[in-house]
C-alpha cells in the first residue's frame, strides 16, 4: 500500500466515532432486529446478546446467547421465531429477567436460561359449516372428492376462514387425500391464530428493572396483553390488519401507547382506555421499521423514505433515503442526553439520523439485516448487527465521539426546518375577527363599491388619454395590427412618421391604406390619403409625411388617422396625433 493511502485510511479511521470491537463474518447468525437482545441474564452485571437464529428457515432454529465474543450456550427452537424480549417477570432475588420467544401459537418463557413457561394462544371459532362437512366425513357419508368440492366453497364465500387442517387437506394430490381424511376425522377442528410481533409493557412502575408485562399482536389482528408471573390475557384489543411492527410505551396500570404497523400499510395508536385504534397514520408505502424516539414516531417505508410523526399521527419530516431499508433500532445514551435512530440500508451503510438530519454514516461489509443497540459486557455504547450473510459486526462508540447537530447530507440548512415562534392571538386581533364576522355583509358591499369607483376612475383616465392623445398608440381588436405616431420638429413644417407592424404569427396582411382628417384652416398636407404596401409579419413599416402650419396664432389641434381596408368605409386603426404649437408660420 502506498504511504498516501496508508495515511488516508489512517485518517478515516482516527476521524471515525467507532471503535471495530469485532468482526465474525462467518458466524451463521441468521436473524432480524425483532430476535436479538442485550439482557443481564445473570444478574453479574454484563449483558449478555441473546439472539433467536432462525438457521435455514426449516431446520436448525436456535436460541443463542453470546457473552463478549464467544457463544456462550445454545437451545433447539422447535419452530421459527417471529420475536424475543427479555422482561423482568418477578421480585424475586436475584432479580434476574427472563426470556420470551414467541413462535408460531406458543411464547416459550426461559429462566436462567432454562425453559420455564409455555404460554398458548387461545383458540378461534371455527367455521360450523366446516365443522358439518368433518363430521359427514367422519361418518363416511361423504368421499374425499366431495370434501374437497364442499371445503372449496367454503373458502371462497365463508366468512369465518378454515383451518389449517382444511387448508392443507386442499393442498393434496387426490391419491393422497384418502389417508388424510382416515388420520385426521377423528380429531375435533380447532382454528388457531399465530403471533406476528411482541413487545414488553412496565406493569405499575417505570424503573429500568420493574416488573413487565408481555405485549403480542396475532395473525388475526388482536393485540394480547399478558400477566408476567400468571401468563393470563389481562387486556386484550383489536386493529382492522394484522401487525407487523410493535412499539410499546407507559404503565399498564397507569397509561400506556402501543404503536403497531399493519399488513395493510396504516400505523394504528392504541391506549389503555380504548379497546380499538385512536389515531391512525395512513402511509404513502409500506412500513419495514419502527421505532420510537421520545414523544415521535419514527417509521422507514419500502419507498426509501423515513417519516417522522407525532403520538397523534401528525406528520413532522420526510427524509429521503439513498437506498431501501432494511432494519431499524433506537441509539439511546441517556449518560450524554443523546437520541438517535439507526437504518440500515441495502446499500451495505447504516445511517445514524437525528430527527431528519444525518449525523453520522457507517459502513458494513455487507448488508445489515438485524441492529441492537445498549450496554453489552459492561460497555454502554455497543452497536451490534448481524449480516444477510450470516456475519456478526460488533462496534463500540468512542467516549470521544461528537455528533454534530447539523446535517452531514446535502440539502437545507437545519434553520429551514425550525418552527417560526408565531406569537399568541393578541385581544385586538380577537376584537378585529369577531368585528368581521358580524359585519361581513356591510363589509363585502363597501369593498365592492371601493373596487366599482376604482375601475370607474381607470375607465375616465383612459378616456382622456385617448382623447388627449398622450400616448399615440392604436392597436385593432381585428386585424393583427399595431401603429404609433411621432412629431418632429419646430414649425411651420412638421414631420409626422406613422409606424405600422404586423403582429400576426406567420399571416401577411395586405389591401391596406391611411387616410388623415384635420381642420384645413390650420394645417395643409402635401398627401392626405396614401395606400401601405404588404405587411410581413414582425417587420416595422415607417411612412412618413409632411404637415404645413398655416396660422400664426400660435394654437393648434389635432389631426386623426384612419388605417382602412380598401372597399371598406369602417377603419381598423384609429390613432389621435396631438400636434405641438408652431413657432413660424408657414410663407406661401
Amino acid at each position: 500500500m502506498s504511504s498516501g493511502s496508508q495515511e488516508l485510511k489512517d485518517t478515516s479511521v482516527a476521524s471515525s466515532k467507532w471503535l471495530d470491537a469485532h468482526y465474525d463474518p462467518v458466524a451463521n447468525l441468521y436473524t432480524f432486529s425483532s430476535c436479538i437482545a442485550l439482557s443481564d441474564l445473570h444478574g453479574d452485571g454484563e449483558n449478555k446478546l441473546v439472539v433467536g437464529d432462525l438457521g435455514t428457515g426449516v431446520c436448525n432454529m436456535k436460541l443463542k446467547v453470546y457473552r463478549g465474543t464467544g457463544l456462550l450456550s445454545e437451545s433447539t427452537l422447535l419452530d421459527l421465531p417471529t420475536g424475543l424480549v427479555s422482561f423482568p417477570m418477578d421480585l424475586h432475588e436475584p432479580r434476574t429477567p427472563a426470556i420470551a420467544v414467541a413462535s408460531g401459537p406458543f411464547i416459550y418463557v426461559y429462566k436462567n436460561l432454562r425453559p420455564y413457561f409455555k404460554f398458548t394462544l387461545p383458540s378461534l371459532e371455527a367455521n360450523p359449516l366446516e365443522q358439518d362437512v368433518w363430521s359427514q366425513a367422519k361418518e363416511d357419508m361423504i368421499d374425499p372428492m366431495t370434501l374437497k368440492e364442499m371445503l372449496e366453497g367454503l373458502r371462497d364465500k365463508a366468512e369465518i376462514p378454515l383451518s389449517v387442517r382444511s387448508l392443507r387437506f386442499l393442498m393434496l394430490e387426490p391419491q393422497e387425500m384418502e389417508n388424510f381424511v382416515l388420520l385426521h376425522k377423528e380429531q375435533p377442528i380447532r382454528r388457531q391464530t399465530v403471533i406476528t410481533c411482541i413487545g414488553t409493557l412496565k406493569k405499575n412502575m417505570a424503573d429500568e428493572d420493574a416488573v413487565s408485562c408481555l405485549v403480542i399482536g396475532t395473525e388475526n389482528g388482536d393485540v394480547y396483553i399478558l400477566d408476567p408471573e400468571a401468563f393470563t390475557i389481562l387486556y386484550k384489543m383489536s386493529l382492522p390488519s394484522t401487525p407487523t411492527l410493535m412499539d410499546v410505551t407507559g404503565q399498564f396500570d397507569v397509561e400506556f401507547r402501543i404503536t403497531v404497523a399493519c399488513r395493510n400499510g396504516n400505523i394504528y395508536i392504541l391506549r389503555r382506555d380504548s379497546p380499538k385504534p385512536k389515531y391512525c397514520i395512513e402511509l404513502s408505502s409500506h412500513p419495514v421499521a419502527l421505532v420510537r424516539m421520545g414523544k415521535n414516531v419514527v417509521v422507514g417505508c419500502t419507498h426509501e423514505t423515513l417519516h417522522g410523526y407525532t403520538q397523534k399521527g401528525k406528520k413532522l419530516w420526510t427524509a429521503y433515503l439513498p437506498a431501501p431499508v432494511t432494519t431499524m433500532a433506537l441509539m439511546d445514551l441517556p449518560t450524554r442526553g443523546f437520541q438517535a435512530v439507526l437504518v440500515g440500508l441495502a446499500n451495505c451503510e447504516v445511517h445514524v439520523y437525528r430527527d431528519k438530519n444525518l449525523v453520522s454514516t457507517i459502513k458494513t461489509p455487507d448488508v445489515v439485516t438485524s441492529i441492537c443497540f445498549g450496554r453489552y459486557g459492561r460497555e454502554d455504547g455497543t452497536l451490534i448487527m448481524t449480516t444477510k450473510g450470516g456475519g456478526l459486526i460488533v462496534k463500540i462508540l468512542k467516549r470521544t465521539a461528537v455528533f454534530d447537530d447539523r446535517d452531514s447530507a446535502s440539502g437545507p440548512p437545519i434553520a429551514q426546518s425550525i418552527r417560526l415562534n408565531v406569537p399568541k392571538k393578541t385581544k385586538l386581533y380577537v376584537d378585529q375577527t369577531l368585528r368581521e364576522r358580524e359585519n361581513a355583509v356591510a363589509m363585502h358591499r363597501a369593498f365592492q363599491m371601493d373596487l366599482s369607483r376604482l375601475r370607474l376612475a381607470a375607465a375616465r383616465a383612459y378616456v382622456k388619454a385617448l382623447e388627449s392623445s398622450l400616448t399615440p398608440m392604436s392597436a385593432s381588436l381585428t386585424e393583427p395590427l399595431k401603429m404609433n405616431a411621432v412629431v418632429q420638429g419646430l414649425g411651420p413644417s412638421f414631420k409626422l412618421t406613422l409606424n405600422i407592424q404586423n403582429t400576426a404569427a406567420c399571416r401577411p396582411v395586405m389591401n391596406l391604406a391611411i387616410s388623415f382628417l384635420y381642420d384645413e384652416n390650420l394645417y395643409s398636407m402635401r398627401t392626405a390619403f396614401f395606400k401601405i404596401p404588404l405587411l410581413v409579419p414582425g417587420l416595422n413599416y415607417p411612412i412618413d409625411t409632411f404637415v404645413e402650419c398655416l396660422s400664426d396664432k400660435g394654437i393648434s389641434d389635432i389631426i386623426k388617422v384612419f388605417v382602412l381596408r380598401e372597399g371598406k368605409s369602417a377603419p381598423l386603426l384609429t390613432a389621435h396625433i396631438n400636434m405641438p404649437v408652431s413657432e413660424g408660420i408657414a410663407l406661401n
